[in-house]
């Protein structure tokens, strides 16, 4: 699961850098997951399914008038060898306006804002500024 996300992850911070409008990555359930997140809140313009390949997506890259991309920076939080839980008041305790942090819970990824309106806890995946 872990790596499908990295490349995904890597292949966005490398689509913004280069400046490209589209990045293409495999297909996997897990990273369309993301990818709802991410559109939902406004980090990327879209993404669908390759109409050559159904295997692989289009992520549409969202950049700021000026230029700059709208994602600064993608960190994974919680590794496989040091896992990370949150309790709903622990998640309530922190700041959502300066990072937005995708969860994993037992209702499925959340956003940190989702989670606070479900009083939902779980595992930080990745932080994004």
């Amino acid at each position: 699961m872990k790596n499908h996300l990295k490349t995904m992850f890597s292949n966005i911070k490398n689509g913004q850098m280069a400046k490209k409008s589209i990045v293409t990555n495999p297909r996997k359930n897990i990273c369309e997951e993301f990818l709802k997140i991410f559109w939902n809140e406004g980090f990327i313009s879209g993404y669908r399914i390759s109409s050559q390949n159904k295997d692989i997506l289009e992520i549409f890259l969202k950049y700021t008038k000026s230029g700059k991309p709208v994602i600064n920076s993608l960190k994974l939080l919680s590794k496989s060898s040091q896992k990370i839980y949150y309790s709903s008041e622990q998640i309530w305790k922190l700041n959502s306006s300066k990072t937005f942090i995708i969860f994993s819970t037992n209702h499925g990824l959340r956003s940190i804002n989702q989670c606070k309106k479900s009083k939902l806890g779980g595992e930080p995946l990745i932080v994004v500024n």
